[in-house]
C-alpha cells in the first residue's frame, strides 16, 4: 500500500485536487484495461467534484459508475446518494445508462438487496464466489465518528470479511455498503475530508495504534494507492 495524506489550502482546492487525481486514474485505467470502474461517495464533500467532473469531455461508454454505500430509500429519495450523483453529474453527460450501477434498495430487505448487488458485481466483473474484484478508483469519506462508507463504529458490517457487500447499520437505519474487504482491493482510494470537525477522528485514523472496530476508516488499507485528501480546517490535525 503507497499511502499519501495531502493538506490543500480549502475546500475549494480539495475539490480542484481530487478532480485531478480522478481525471488521470480514469485515463490510467482505460489505457490499461479499456475501462474505468469507479464507486461514489455520498454526502455534501464530493458533491463539486462531481459537478466538475460533468463539465468534462470524456469517453463516456468506457466510464462505468459505482456507489461504495447506499441509504435504503429509493433514488429519488433526498438522502439517496444515487439521486444526489444523478443530479450532479450523470443526468447532465452522455453516459450510457447501463454503465451506471446503481445498488438495489427495492427488494424484499437490505440483506435480499446486498445480496442481490453483490452477484451484480460478480458478473459484471467475471469473478466467483469469493473472489474480490479490484475496483479503479473508490471514493470515501469519513464522518466525526472516523465512519467510512456505511462502515460504522462496533457495528456487524465491521466484520464481515467473505463478501462483498453487506448491511451496514446506522442507529437502525439500514444502508447497503461495500465491505472493507471489497475497498481494500481496489486500484487507488481517495478520501476526500473537509472541516475541522474531523480532526479528533483523523487523529484516531492516523494514531499509531487504534482499534479499527470504534474507528473504522482504519480498516481501510487497500493493497494499490491510498490518498487522504484534506483542506486546512481537517489537515490542521497533521501539524498539530
Amino acid at each position: 500500500m503507497n499511502k499519501i495524506v495531502e493538506v490543500l489550502p480549502d475546500k475549494g482546492a480539495l475539490i480542484e485536487r481530487s478532480l485531478d487525481l480522478v481525471l488521470a486514474k480514469m485515463q490510467e485505467a482505460i489505457e490499461q484495461r479499456g475501462r474505468c470502474t469507479i464507486a461514489l461517495a455520498g454526502g455534501g464533500t464530493p458533491k463539486p467534484l462531481y459537478e466538475a467532473i460533468a463539465t468534462q469531455d470524456l469517453p463516456w461508454d468506457k466510464i462505468h459508475v459505482f456507489w461504495g454505500d447506499e441509504r435504503y430509500v429509493p433514488p429519488d429519495h433526498p438522502d439517496s446518494n444515487e439521486g444526489m450523483a444523478r443530479r450532479a453529474w450523470l443526468d447532465k453527460v452522455n453516459i450510457p445508462p447501463s454503465n451506471i450501477h446503481p445498488m438495489p434498495t427495492d427488494g424484499a430487505s437490505p440483506q435480499d438487496d446486498a445480496s442481490k448487488h453483490e452477484a451484480q458485481l460478480q458478473e459484471f466483473f467475471g469473478t466467483a464466489v469469493g473472489e474480490f474484484p479490484p475496483f479503479d478508483i473508490i471514493l470515501l469519506g469519513i464522518g466525526d465518528d472516523a465512519h467510512t462508507a456505511s462502515l460504522f463504529p462496533h457495528t456487524e458490517a465491521l466484520h464481515v470479511k467473505d463478501h462483498l457487500v453487506t448491511v451496514g447499520n446506522k442507529d437502525g437505519q439500514p444502508r447497503i455498503t461495500f465491505t472493507a474487504s471489497l475497498i481494500n482491493q481496489a486500484h487507488c482510494v481517495i478520501f476526500l475530508v473537509a472541516g475541522a470537525s474531523k480532526q479528533p477522528a483523523l487523529a484516531q485514523i492516523f494514531a499509531a495504534d487504534a482499534d479499527p472496530i470504534t474507528y473504522p476508516a482504519r480498516l481501510i488499507q487497500p493493497q494499490g494507492e491510498l490518498l487522504w485528501l484534506l483542506d486546512s480546517d481537517a489537515g490542521q490535525i497533521m501539524s498539530g
